[in-house]
């Protein structure tokens, strides 16, 4: 016969990773809209999703390759897609009456300058209110318009002998990589 503490078994949606429930507890008590974000390995999702007796509703929901339809021919997981996906989001989130919300990024920390920082820039961009406590996690606007993928695409194509392995993708699509500025400005135009 055993003795001791019978073990407990945690929420299943806990053991699998999907809720953080302390963290979803405080964002709750803000009563405010979340602003959900999610990075995929093919895209990023971001959603408004509010709280009601019935659970949880989204508001708006957009993810980065609704931009094929504005004319974006790029990557959809790149950081330029990634602002440009928020800044879809708080217009579209604007048209629906949302003023402000907080962010929700789940089991994933944001990094410095990263890609989620750039789609919160995005959202904060279109006008919508988050709580944001500093502008330096945010990337540079050289970084958002894609310079630095503009940079490396032309060094690549200046030098034959460093592959380009990683722009095949632009390339099937005729995309050139040092032409994402303008692409980038065009789809912003767009979205406004």
């Amino acid at each position: 016969m055993g003795s001791g503490k019978p073990k407990t078994v945690l929420y299943r949606r806990k053991r699998e990773q999907k809720t953080r429930y302390s963290k979803r507890l405080k964002l709750l008590l803000s009563r405010k809209p979340r602003l959900v974000v999610r990075l995929t390995n093919t895209k990023i999702i971001g959603q408004i999703i509010t709280f009601g007796p019935r659970g949880d509703s989204v508001l708006v929901g957009v993810d980065s390759s609704a931009l094929a339809s504005l004319g974006w021919t790029y990557s959809f997981k790149s950081l330029p897609a990634a602002y440009l996906a928020g800044f879809l989001l708080g217009k579209t989130a604007l048209k629906k009456g949302c003023q402000e919300a907080v962010v929700d990024t789940g089991f994933r920390g944001p990094v410095h300058k990263g890609k989620i920082y750039a789609f919160i820039k995005g959202v904060v961009d279109a006008g919508l209110r988050l709580p944001v406590d500093s502008k330096d996690v945010f990337p540079d606007e050289a970084r958002l318009r894609g310079e630095h993928i503009k940079a490396w695409g032309t060094l690549v194509k200046n030098n034959p002998a460093k592959p380009g392995a990683q722009f095949t993708q632009y390339l099937k699509t005729k995309s050139e990589p040092d032409q994402i500025s303008v692409a980038f400005a065009q789809v912003k135009q767009n979205i406004k």
